[in-house]
């Protein structure tokens, strides 16, 4: 890459992926490494994302500063942002948080997949509102998130919000 602030930006990136990295470390050390059932504690998890995080952020900075990204593609899309389509993902995720307790996690999180693949649809000029896109979202969102909650309430015992108290709506 010739452009040097390009290269700049491009460290900057990476330093702060690793300074992530580090601050997920340093919370990282707060939690009891008691190891439980599996010999693992709590704070194994962490552990793995915080260094996983850090090396990544390493190896950002060494390739910016060994000639920048080299095998970007050049840009896509309009020169300027789409905000209607940030309005309708922002609608999703604002509906998601006001209605998850009151319809269960699986409608609104369905509601927040129609909503946000509605508004990147209409960023990338795609049809969108049709009965046809709108049915289409609505069935994916419904397959994505109803096998998310019985995983989490029947398999992993976490309690999410559900329409009735059976554990599977």
């Amino acid at each position: 890459m010739d452009n040097p602030l390009g290269k700049k930006l491009q460290t900057g990136v990476g330093a702060g992926v690793l300074l992530l990295g580090l601050a997920l470390m340093a919370g990282a050390v707060q939690i009891p490494a008691a190891a439980g059932y599996g010999g693992v504690g709590p704070n194994f998890l962490p552990w793995v994302v915080a260094v996983s995080l850090a090396a990544c952020g390493v190896l950002i900075v060494r390739e910016a500063l060994t000639g920048g990204f080299r095998a970007m593609d050049d840009p896509t899309g309009s020169e300027k942002a789409y905000w209607p389509g940030l309005a309708w993902v922002s609608a999703g995720l604002l509906a998601n948080a006001a209605l998850i307790t009151t319809i269960g996690f699986i409608l609104s999180c369905t509601l927040c997949y129609m909503l946000a693949v509605q508004g990147l649809r209409r960023a990338a000029g795609q049809a969108a509102g049709d009965p046809r896109s709108l049915s289409m979202d609505l069935v994916t969102g419904l397959l994505i998130s109803a096998p998310v909650f019985w995983m989490f309430t029947k398999f992993l015992a976490i309690n999410l919000p559900g329409l009735t108290s059976t554990g599977w709506l």
